[in-house]
């Protein structure tokens, strides 16, 4: 079976370094290997500096795709990058390529792995009902129509109660029900050789304040000042990514720039406790979790470099 490398975990805890060494390392061995952003800020060709894409020094000549690769004004959803990334790995391994996946978005990694659920569209008068009801109304209709997704799902996390909501009254199943009978994945196709990056929760939030005070010099302001001047829908996920709700408020006066960085520093910590928290507790039990501050290539990935 063709052989998939996948290196996962929170925002700055060193994916992109350890995913070129992996590369690196293949390439020694005479085997090409190309690495496939699965990240969900750094798809958009408008966030180079806010999303931390790897520069072309840090790309250390190892071809890097699908970074860059949406323009801002559409939405990339999981089904949108998953079905992107298996073009780029089936045409990778026809090439006798080896595929090294990287990021930090588990939806994107479980959509591409495990498939996703054959919702119908929604009817858009539901949704809208749905999406226009105040959060505690949202919260007791929930209770009511899907008591599972109720326990699930925290009672502030209005976007997936929303969406629980409206999958129940549109389609009359609930959506775990309809995620029973996911479709498309590819994770029985490949093998896949994991590793899920967690090191010490302070030196890696040490990094997130680091690297935002960084991004700020490195022209993450103009990336902000150019999607303003786009005009775009503010609910746009680009619009919403790590750092640009908080640069909009200082540039159009709303705040100070040192409130802004601290905002911007305490976003980048709050992304990254969450992704911590879902990467060590989702993925499977048997994938590795390297928990130190630096990544030993040739232990995680001995199956894969030495066969």
């Amino acid at each position: 079976m063709n052989e998939v490398a996948l290196i996962a975990g929170p925002t700055a805890s060193g994916k992109s370094d350890c995913a070129v060494d992996l590369a690196l390392a293949l390439e020694k061995q005479g085997r090409r290997a190309v690495v496939l952003n699965a990240d969900s800020a750094q798809v958009y060709a408008d966030l180079s500096v806010l999303s931390a894409r790897p520069s072309p020094d840090e790309m250390r000549g190892i071809e890097h795709r699908l970074f860059g690769a949406w323009d801002g004004a559409s939405a990339c959803s999981a089904a949108d990058w998953a079905a992107a990334a298996k073009r780029e790995i089936a045409q990778l391994h026809s090439e006798g390529a080896v595929p090294v996946l990287v990021g930090g978005t588990g939806l994107y990694l479980r959509t591409l792995l495990d498939g996703i659920a054959p919702v119908p569209e929604i009817d858009p008068a539901i949704r809208a009902e749905v999406r226009a009801m105040p959060q505690s109304l949202a919260r007791a209709a929930l209770e009511a129509e899907d008591p599972d997704a109720a326990i699930r799902l925290a009672p502030a996390d209005m976007a997936r109660t929303c969406r629980a909501l409206e999958v129940v009254r549109s389609t009359g199943q609930t959506l775990s029900c309809w995620q029973t009978r996911k479709e498309g994945g590819i994770g029985d196709e490949i093998v896949l050789h994991p590793l899920i990056l967690l090191p010490p929760r302070e030196w890696l939030y040490e990094r997130c304040d680091r690297r935002f005070a960084l991004m700020l010099e490195a022209g993450a302001i103009e990336e902000v000042r150019a999607l303003l001047a786009r005009q775009l829908d503010p609910a746009l996920p680009v619009m919403r990514a790590i750092g640009v709700p908080e640069i909009v408020l200082w540039l159009t006066g709303e705040t100070s720039r040192e409130a802004m960085i601290a905002a911007g520093q305490q976003a980048t910590r709050n992304y990254a406790k969450r992704q911590y928290t879902w990467f060590r507790r989702q993925p499977p039990d048997e994938w590795p979790r390297n928990e130190s501050e630096k990544c030993d290539i040739e232990h995680y990935f001995a199956t894969l470099l030495h066969h």
